[in-house]
């Protein structure tokens, strides 16, 4: 019997050609200021319990504040077992990090917890130092992330119920593309970016992976909020 996940929720802010780099968009006049985290607010406050987020690696070294360091050495041994540093937070902040690439030198963003989804690979002295940190960690396959699996152990391990996925587009387009999106709530601002290559909603890399494994998309709400940002939300199935 196949286990549980959550219930992902997809929710980003990008330009009207599917850019999601803010600072690249013109207008400027037509941004407007903490709008992505204002609706993430109104989307948490509709779900009891719906407060965990879970962004990528790129993300992830951006929140890290030890920027372009390594975690020291270790002559500890850790076995590739999941690792908690609590488990009754109301939310947590969740980042896809295969490799071990972030050196955290925290242990929450916005007072929310961070728990890592590693892959069997990464370095021993890693895992010291996320625990030093006091930064959560589960393992999600051996050299590749099992995104249906770490879904699965968050909400087996630690309850989570519903999950706002909240990009970049590497993290965004590889759930999407193993159909693990069950809705997608986008805001589509008055700007554009118009360059080519630019991040977007849904990255793929440099490969074209195929269409993702999505039979239909339903409308469920759309509104046009100030300044003329148009907010959609769409089911997936």
């Amino acid at each position: 019997m196949p286990g549980m996940k959550p219930y992902v929720l997809c929710h980003m802010v990008c330009s009207i050609d599917g850019r999601i780099t803010a600072s690249r968009q013109r207008p400027k006049g037509n941004t407007v200021p903490n709008l992505f985290e204002t609706l993430h607010d109104q989307l948490v406050a509709e779900t009891p319990g719906a407060g965990s987020w879970l962004c990528g690696r790129v993300t992830a070294q951006e929140f890290a504040r030890g920027k372009g360091k390594l975690y020291p050495p270790t002559d500890k041994v850790f076995p590739r077992e999941n690792w908690f540093a609590q488990r009754d937070a109301k939310a947590w902040g969740i980042f896809l990090d295969a490799r071990g690439k972030a050196c955290w030198e925290r242990s929450d963003c916005g007072g929310d917890p961070i728990l890592v989804i590693l892959t069997e690979q990464v370095p021993d002295s890693h895992l010291a130092g996320l625990r030093a940190d006091k930064v959560s960690y589960i393992f999600a396959g051996k050299t590749g992330i099992d995104l249906a699996a770490a879904l699965e152990t968050l909400n087996r391990e630690l309850g989570i119920k519903h999950l706002m996925l909240e990009g970049g587009g590497g993290a965004n387009g590889a759930l999407l593309r193993a159909g693990l999106v069950d809705e997608i709530s986008l805001v589509i601002n008055p700007v554009v970016d118009g360059a080519t290559g630019a991040p977007s909603v849904f990255n793929s890399g440099d490969k074209d992976l195929g269409p993702p494994p999505i039979e239909k998309m339903v409308l469920a709400s759309h509104k046009v909020l100030d300044g003329g940002a148009v907010w959609l939300r769409y089911q997936l199935g």
